[in-house]
């Protein structure tokens, strides 16, 4: 989950000169037996009411599977491109159009920013400026069908954003629809997450606890709260069998009747710890719960909990809220957390550790954590859920430090992030000199299989926040001061 802020707590290190080059892969525990997988199907099913699959959403699609049909950087050498915006970008999407539209937070005034970039060489083509809100409020957004950014800004109005180009070339963003929420949202509150449904309404989840569904074309508006004390910190998803929202006590699959009323559907309470981890945003659950599946790409619902000493892989059948599997993840890397949202195909999960990341801004009303700071974990796993749905095992389990969401891509079967390796190598700790390199991962064995270094010190800094793949190859990652090109050949 990404922050608008660049001030640093990272703890200062001596420099050590020419060891940027020298980092070694980390080493992958692959169990004994463990089957290969020939492909990574199916993905959830195309939400007609979004943009194209894979660049729609922060996670991809709309049930946040961190899945991508789109390859990547292809055969080539490798090169990156740093597009300093002097900004947080942590939602980077691209439309049908191709246009890779990106919604970021100023280091200066943190007022959020709509950018619609250049795809040759991703400069900022115009602005628009919108209403602050809280740390997190605007950070999460979709395109719709129609290329156009929907995001609930800080006057809690819920936002069509369309770029369009003038007959003299000239690119502009313009409003093309608003609804206000403030029936529905408190004037205290703030929306963390939202994502349409299968007809055309937009669901929505607020920091404290209110999940709502708002029609624009209508005007109507329709909420539910959660149990007193349940706060919701992250993104949420939908599918054709309903929306998923995991507060900071429990899952949730929710519906709604033929006017528009929420329902819950069923509730899964986890183990969320005695409080709030270093690396984490909340306390509670750091995923936005993620859809996958054999059948219909939307049979479970996957996240990972708080527990104190060893966090689990959660997962739950759609229908019925039954669970499948509470398998321990990252447990290679000692790190007991994760503050993203896991990467679903088919019957495979992964999850990446956030422990420990050196975020340098909390929302309000996270908490104190305990510990008060660790060393970046990290951590990588993946999970297979058995073909027959009883249960689960792990596939492999490694120590990779991921600084960004990982993204799969279903074309190449590959995994693609940055991360973020220790100045020293060996050392677990972070500091402002730190080397950052965007990796290819091969997900049958979760090793390394092609590195590039894309830079190093903070301006890289990829604070978790998730990749997308634009349609011309090009990687596109947010940073705390822009977006990162990543291209080959």
């Amino acid at each position: 989950m990404p922050l608008p802020s660049v001030r640093s707590r990272a703890r200062r290190r001596p420099l050590v000169a020419a060891l940027f080059s020298a980092l070694a892969l980390a080493a992958t525990a692959v169990p004994a037996g463990a089957a290969p997988t020939a492909g990574f199907a199916p993905v959830p099913p195309h939400n007609p009411y979004a943009g194209p699959d894979g660049t729609a959403t922060m996670h991809g699609d709309t049930g946040s599977s961190d899945t991508t049909p789109l390859a990547g950087p292809g055969a080539g050498p490798l090169a990156s491109k740093r597009v300093a915006l002097a900004s947080a970008c942590p939602t980077v999407l691209v439309g049908s159009d191709g246009h890779p539209v990106v919604l970021c937070t100023p280091i200066f005034g943190q007022v959020p920013t709509v950018h619609p970039l250049d795809p040759a060489d991703g400069s900022s083509l115009t602005t628009l400026r919108l209403t602050k809100g809280s740390l997190l409020g605007g950070v999460y957004a979709y395109l719709d069908d129609e290329d156009r950014l929907v995001v609930v800004d800080g006057s809690r109005h819920l936002l069509r954003v369309a770029h369009r180009k003038d007959a003299s070339g000239k690119w502009h963003l313009s409003l093309d629809r608003s609804l206000s929420l403030a029936s529905a949202v408190p004037a205290d509150d703030a929306v963390t997450g939202l994502s349409p449904d299968w007809q055309g309404r937009v669901w929505f989840a607020t920091g404290n606890g209110v999940v709502g569904l708002a029609d624009d074309r209508t005007g109507r508006v329709t909420t539910l709260r959660l149990p007193a004390g349940e706060r919701v910190a992250n993104s949420i998803s939908t599918a054709p069998e309903g929306t998923a929202v995991t507060s900071t006590h429990a899952t949730y699959l929710l519906t709604a009747d033929a006017d528009g009323t929420p329902a819950i559907a069923w509730r899964q309470a986890y183990d969320r710890g005695r409080a709030r981890k270093p690396g984490l945003l909340s306390w509670g659950s750091g995923s936005t719960p993620t859809f996958l599946g054999p059948k219909t790409g939307t049979d479970y619902v996957a996240i990972v909990d708080n527990a104190d000493t060893t966090v689990r892989l959660k997962v739950y059948r759609t229908d019925g809220g039954a669970e499948i599997c509470s398998i321990p993840v990252l447990q290679a890397s000692g790190g007991p957390g994760s503050e993203n949202s896991p990467v679903g195909a088919g019957n495979s999960v992964f999850v990446a550790g956030t422990y420990g990341y050196p975020y340098p801004a909390l929302p309000d009303g996270a908490g104190p954590s305990v510990p008060s700071s660790a060393d970046f974990a990290g951590g990588l796993t993946r999970v297979d859920i058995r073909p027959d749905g009883t249960g689960c095992a792990t596939v492999w389990d490694n120590t990779l430090r991921s600084a960004a969401v990982p993204k799969l891509s279903t074309a190449t079967n590959t995994l693609h992030t940055v991360l973020r390796d220790p100045l020293v190598p060996g050392t677990g700790g972070t500091g402002l000199l730190d080397p950052y390199r965007y990796v290819q991962i091969d997900p049958e064995t979760g090793r390394v299989t092609r590195s590039q270094q894309v830079g190093v010190g903070s301006l890289y800094d990829t604070l978790q926040m998730a990749g997308t793949v634009a349609p011309d190859g090009a990687y596109l990652q947010g940073t705390v001061t822009g977006v990162l090109r990543i291209t080959a050949g």
